[in-house]
């Protein structure tokens, strides 16, 4: 079983973290990378500020004898993301829109 050494200061990565032997691209990699982890930390927020408020406005609505579910709502939503994303959008917005309701 491989052991997770840390990197020293300095010193260039193998490629066992990037995938190249090469000094200068090891470095562009991690930087990427770096900025990849702060994007996914701010997604993983954002999805879970969203959930929250989707699940908020559905206890909303049933306290006010609403329904569970407003599918036009659902479908502009899916309708936006797949126009931005293509297929993946279509997915993507069904997975969001399931963490803030529940399974149907």
């Amino acid at each position: 079983m491989a052991t997770d050494v840390a990197e020293q200061p300095g010193t260039p990565a193998s490629s066992d973290d990037t995938g190249t032997n090469a000094p200068e691209a090891s470095e562009s990699i991690l930087a990427m990378r770096e900025r990849i982890d702060e994007i996914d930390s701010a997604l993983i927020a954002l999805w879970q500020e969203r959930a929250s408020l989707s699940q908020r406005v559905g206890a909303t609505r049933l306290a006010s004898g609403g329904t569970r579910l407003v599918l036009s709502r659902e479908r502009e939503i899916v309708d936006r993301f797949r126009s931005a994303l293509g297929a993946d959008g279509t997915q993507l917005a069904l997975l969001i829109l399931r963490a803030g309701r529940g399974p149907l």
